[in-house]
Formats: C-alpha cells, structure tokens, sequence
C-alpha cells in the first residue's frame, strides 16, 4: 500500500510560540487514519500544517510525492487536498448548490452524487447555508470539500456538537466514503466510532506524536493515559 501523506518530525508555530514539537504521522493509499488526541494536544494545529495555513519550521510533509513545506496555502490545496475545518465555515450568503460548486472540480464527486450521500443537500439546494442546522451545515462543508474531488479528505471534528440522529448519518456516510477507497485523515472525540471505522491511529499530546498502531492495539490503559478526561 503506497504512503500518500508523510509527516515526519513536524514542529509548527504561531507566531513566536510553539505548536507542535514532533509529529509523525503517514497516511496510505485507501486508509483511514484517526488523529486522536486530548483538546489542546495539537490535532487542528496538525491538520493547519498540512494545509499550510500554519508555520512549519523544522521537519517535512509529503503528499503525493510532492513537498508541501515549499507551497503556499493554495497551491496545496490543489495538489488533492479536501479540509472539512472544524466549525464548517459554510459560505452564509450562498445556496447549498452555491457553496457546492463554488471550489468544484471536475471526477466523480459532484452535486448529484454528494446528494445521493446527503439526499438533505438536494432538498435544500436553494436554500441559504446560513439556514440550515449544524448538522447539515456540517453534511454541506463534507459535501464542499468532496466536489474538489480530493486525493486525501481531511475532517476536523467532523461530529462535534451535532445530535445523535445526525452524528449517526455523518459516520455512515464516513463509512461509504472509506468504501469508495478514498484516503481520509479524521478528528473527532467519539473514541468508540473512531476505533470501528480507522484503519489507523495516530496519539498526539502536547504537540509531539506518542503513539500509533491499528485500533486493535489499543489498551485501555493507553486510551486512559492520553484521551481519558
């Protein structure tokens, strides 16, 4: 299985303080890889790296066999990458159909087939996003982020905050997506969710990675030590 994202020793500020010390994380071809850790560990400043959207100072991030480091946000953007951030950040004064195509790009992903994984987003394709509910304000920035038709779909809380019944329709939709074989990268605090879909997962605490391995490996003693309350 080929290595599609490589992060290897990523330290990271902001501004004069730092973020990250030491992460080390790789994301395979067709795998989904939780990045697990306690709030404030470092998961969003991670993910911020990979977009470019944080300093990096020392270490490296390869996607695709492409260096990362040496783009500006944009440009490693378009190199396949799809940020669902946390907080959604829907385009408030478009329609859902708007938001949709607004950063499209052409392959399978497009606002029949987001639909088909969402049938919500085509009942409401005319509606303002400023409108919708959290949860489908959320099934809108997965849609988003799906129509540029990435190589790699990277989740930032991809269910915080929503209820139940929605949260469910997120993660199965999560489940359809890894079927289709695409590469994801993951954040979210539902462990239980997280160990049955990752094929992969990735510790962080205090900026710096601490442990990785299949869900199966695992102990409650290390779920204890660095995301127990």
């Amino acid at each position: 299985m080929s290595v599609l994202l490589q992060v290897r020793k990523l330290a990271a500020f902001y501004g004069p303080s730092q973020a990250l010390f030491n992460v080390n994380l790789s994301v395979s071809q067709g795998h989904l890889v939780a990045l697990m850790g306690r709030n404030g560990m470092g998961k969003s400043t991670t993910i911020g790296a990979i977009c470019r959207m944080v300093a990096a100072r020392h270490g490296s991030i390869e996607f695709a066999g492409r260096d990362l480091l040496a783009l500006k946000p944009h440009q490693a953007i378009r190199t396949g990458l799809g940020l669902v951030p946390e907080g959604r950040r829907c385009f408030p004064n478009l329609t859902v159909f708007e938001n949709c195509i607004a950063a499209a790009q052409p392959g399978d992903w497009h606002f029949d087939s987001v639909s088909q994984l969402f049938p919500r987003l085509h009942e409401r394709r005319n509606q303002m996003a400023n409108t919708l509910s959290g949860g489908e304000q959320q099934m809108l920035a997965i849609a988003r982020a799906l129509m540029t038709n990435p190589r790699l779909l990277i989740l930032d809380e991809a269910t915080e905050g929503l209820a139940p019944v929605v949260r469910q329709e997120i993660w199965t939709a999560l489940h359809t997506l890894k079927q289709t074989g695409l590469s994801i990268l993951l954040v979210d605090k539902t462990l239980s969710e997280l160990l049955d879909i990752a094929d992969h997962c990735v510790i962080l605490e205090k900026g710096e990675t601490v442990w990785t391995g299949i869900p199966a490996d695992m102990s409650a003693e290390i779920s204890d030590r660095f995301l127990g309350v």
